[in-house]
């Protein structure tokens, strides 16, 4: 998968149900239940073989995942977390050309017209970006608000206006696909926020502190691996 650049489809299928990808959504909603740890020791065994495989399981379960159950609304959770545990793949889409170190400088905009949120913009380095259905992406619904304009969305692949764009060639994970994607007055329904309009930089502050403990397993997996196969 590393020479190709391509992550089976096949091996991602495995994932679900209730396995690694649907590991800490509770029962209720199809989910294997799990912890936090437990999430974190699965990234890890993972990644002694392929840090790509452990990088989708951690984006899956430390960012949206973790998102959906504290953030979402009751009918919001009925709609996302039984699809994150049977078929779909999630990504985390923070990143901008402005924005990465300073995660808060985010060009990407969000406007509400009726019913729904129309978004412009572009997002860089997206992890999971090709495989993904669901994308919890932030945008600003007031520039001159600085971080307290941002706001979380959950947007489907299949949202209008919504494109994913193309596959950076890296030099390491490359079956992980890190995407550009692509806001073209993209229509997100009003009850797609995630939390509160204007609270978004919680949500990211917060998912990150989990995700960047995901990324440390899959460094401990991949040196674990390495170092077994000298």
């Amino acid at each position: 998968m590393d020479e190709k650049g391509v992550f089976e489809h096949s091996l991602i299928d495995q994932f679900f149900p209730t396995g690694p990808d649907g590991h800490r959504v509770p029962e209720e909603y199809g989910g294997g239940a799990g912890t936090f740890f437990e999430a974190i020791v699965a990234v890890e065994e993972l990644s002694r073989v392929d840090p790509s495989a452990g990088v989708i399981v951690d984006v899956q379960n430390t960012l949206v995942n973790n998102a959906l159950l504290r953030w979402t609304t009751a009918d919001q959770k009925k709609r996302y977390l039984p699809r994150m545990c049977k078929d779909t793949v999630g990504a985390y889409a923070l990143s901008e050309a402005a924005s990465g170190s300073d995660a808060f400088a985010l060009q990407t905009r969000a406007e509400l017209k009726g019913s729904d949120y129309v978004l412009n913009g572009q997002k860089l380095w997206i992890t999971n970006g090709k495989e993904a259905g669901v994308f919890i992406l932030l945008a600003t619904v007031d520039p001159t608000a600085g971080y307290k304009g941002i706001t979380a969305f959950i947007v489907e692949k299949d949202f209008p206006g919504f494109t994913v764009g193309k596959k950076e060639d890296k030099l390491g994970i490359r079956a992980s696909s890190t995407c550009e994607l692509i806001l073209e007055d993209c229509k997100v329904p009003r009850e797609n926020v995630l939390g509160e309009v204007g609270k978004g930089y919680k949500i990211a502050i917060e998912t990150l502190n989990e995700g960047r403990i995901g990324i440390g397993a899959q460094m401990v997996g991949l040196a674990r691996g390495a170092w077994s196969s000298r």
